[in-house]
């Protein structure tokens, strides 16, 4: 018996499931923890973790790209809209993704370690708004999934 598509599956929704819900917890209980340290010991902390789970979400994204490739296939040029939109859906926060880890990232971490903090906290500011972009678009793409 042939299990690839429900493999390409369980490693999509592992995939989404680290990515989606490491978003949750830097945006809701991480980030909300850290409110009351001074901002060097924020900013390193938080400039720490988002390279430890950049490294995750990059593994995720290959395995996101790798099954849902194979997945697409099983439906052909027939994928319903809603695996088309996920598909989309995906790709925009892929590229957003970038945006951030190769974008705003390093600038962040050359302020956390030239100890800029004003610049560190601007950083900062600009990653939580994209994470909180990225998080409604993974949202959404979760309910399309459900939908599919």
């Amino acid at each position: 018996m042939n299990y690839t598509y429900e493999i390409a599956l369980f490693l999509h929704i592992l995939g989404v499931t680290v990515w989606v819900g490491g978003m949750i917890f830097a945006h809701f209980f991480l980030r909300p923890a850290t409110a009351d340290l001074a901002p060097q010991s924020r900013l390193a902390l938080l400039e720490n973790v988002l390279g430890r789970f950049f490294v995750w979400v990059a593994i995720s994204i290959l395995a996101i790209l790798a099954s849902g490739g194979l997945m697409m296939a099983h439906y052909g040029a027939y994928a319903p809209w809603t695996v088309k939109a996920m598909a989309l859906t995906g790709i925009l926060m892929m590229l957003l993704f970038g945006h951030i880890r190769f974008g705003i990232y390093p600038k962040l971490r050359r302020a956390v370690q030239s100890q800029n903090w004003a610049e560190g906290a601007l950083r900062m500011a600009k990653i939580r708004t994209w994470v909180s972009v990225n998080l409604v678009l993974g949202v959404v793409t979760i309910g399309l999934a459900v939908l599919a």
